[in-house]
């Protein structure tokens, strides 16, 4: 089968335009991502949200993300030529959900909102990996790993940003202006990859490639690996949901020295992130995987007991250092256990069979809340991260590829 962006027209300028276009517009998606959680305690105030409604935000971004990311995953390789397109509508959908919501009198549409924002998410991320890595074959992992410092710095910046905007300007109106830049980028992706990609020739490959991944669906050791990501992303979503509202509401702490606890939760990770990769691929997935899973349980349990200040800040710190980290790992595992042919699809499926899981979690963590205290859901959140880690011993993981 002839690689659908082999005939991406140039090498050298254009594959790093590319390359360039992509990092930065990973990185204001992660702004738009980051600024949720942030601003999240300021639109439950602001509508009088209880916590089981918070965590139906939530829910309808995860389940709009995870139902998407298979289909949007496949339109984006059957619509190579319009990749940009599909890129820049990630950007605006993402203006057009914090509009909605810096507008939303009432809670319906603050969930449409949300939903926006997973639709964003779905329609940027595998278009946008799968484009890299067809289009840097001898160095993939490079291209991918530049790609994932546009977000891991945004992840970090965005806090601080939004932080100080909260304490400058009404939340609503912060929401509200995101459509500015949104639509501004979105027109600048569009530009700057305008005759970049070119139609491809894979209509023959769709039967292969829907058989390839019907017979992922049935493969144990994929199923296994997607148990272990659905316990661990149950425990990450109630946490990265809860937690601003503990500091916020229940420690009292400014919407400035909440970004900067959530800027030092994704610091952490970028610096985490490279090292422990390249330990996965050396040593293998489970060597990393198991005792990381172990580790992240324990801290996330240590929220509920951690004292404000320092112990609470080095427990938010160690936190950082698993909690992006083992998402890429268990998404590795997933792609050593598919085929070639279908590695955006199978980033795609895996997402769909773990948002079966996770998504009613943020819900029934508000309800537990209501019924026994925020501090149990950092205690159920981490019992959900051993349960996955329990799960991966006896998975046979891959080291990865060795070709």
């Amino acid at each position: 089968m002839k690689n659908p962006l082999a005939s991406i027209r140039g090498l050298g300028a254009e594959r790093l335009r590319l390359l360039g276009v992509l990092t930065g517009g990973h990185f204001f998606i992660h702004w738009f991502q980051q600024l949720y959680p942030v601003v999240l305690p300021s639109i439950k105030a602001g509508l009088s949200l209880n916590d089981v409604q918070v965590g139906a935000l939530n829910s309808a971004r995860q389940l709009t993300m995870g139902t998407l990311d298979l289909p949007l995953g496949m339109l984006a390789d059957s619509m190579v030529r319009h990749r940009g397109l599909i890129l820049a509508s990630a950007l605006v959908s993402m203006g057009t959900a914090y509009l909605l919501m810096g507008i939303a009198p009432f809670f319906v549409l603050a969930l449409l909102g949300s939903g926006l924002v997973g639709l964003g998410t779905a329609l940027w991320h595998p278009a946008a990996s799968a484009s890299l890595s067809n289009t840097f074959p001898e160095r993939r992992a490079t291209a991918l790993a530049i790609h994932g410092m546009g977000a891991t710095i945004s992840d970090t910046l965005t806090p601080l940003g939004v932080g100080l905007l909260l304490v400058t300007f009404p939340w609503e109106a912060v929401l509200r202006f995101q459509i500015l830049p949104a639509l501004l980028l979105g027109f600048l992706v569009l530009h700057n990859l305008a005759g970049l990609f070119a139609d491809s020739d894979s209509r023959s490959a769709h039967s292969t490639q829907s058989r390839e991944l019907v017979e992922l669906a049935a493969n144990p050791l994929f199923l296994g690996i997607c148990a272990a990501t659905a316990f661990l992303q149950v425990g990450r979503l109630v946490v990265i949901t809860f937690l601003p509202i503990y500091l916020q509401e229940h420690l009292g702490y400014s919407p400035f020295v909440l970004g900067i606890y959530i800027a030092l939760l994704h610091a952490m990770g970028t610096v985490s992130q490279p090292v422990m990769g390249h330990l996965s691929d050396r040593l293998g997935r489970k060597a990393v995987l198991l005792p990381s899973f172990m580790a992240l349980g324990l801290l996330f349990a240590l929220l509920a007991v951690a004292a404000p200040g320092i112990q609470l800040g080095l427990v938010i710190s160690a936190i950082g250092l698993f909690f992006y980290t083992l998402i890429n790992i268990t998404l590795a595992a997933t792609m050593d256990v598919a085929g070639s042919k279908i590695q955006a699809s199978s980033y795609g499926l895996s997402s769909l069979v773990t948002q079966i899981v996770v998504f009613p979690a943020p819900m029934a963590a508000g309800f537990l809340i209501g019924e026994y205290g925020i501090h149990s859901v950092f205690v159920l959140s981490g019992a959900s991260v051993i349960l996955g880690g329990l799960v991966l011993i006896p998975l046979r993981l891959y080291r990865g590829n060795k070709g």
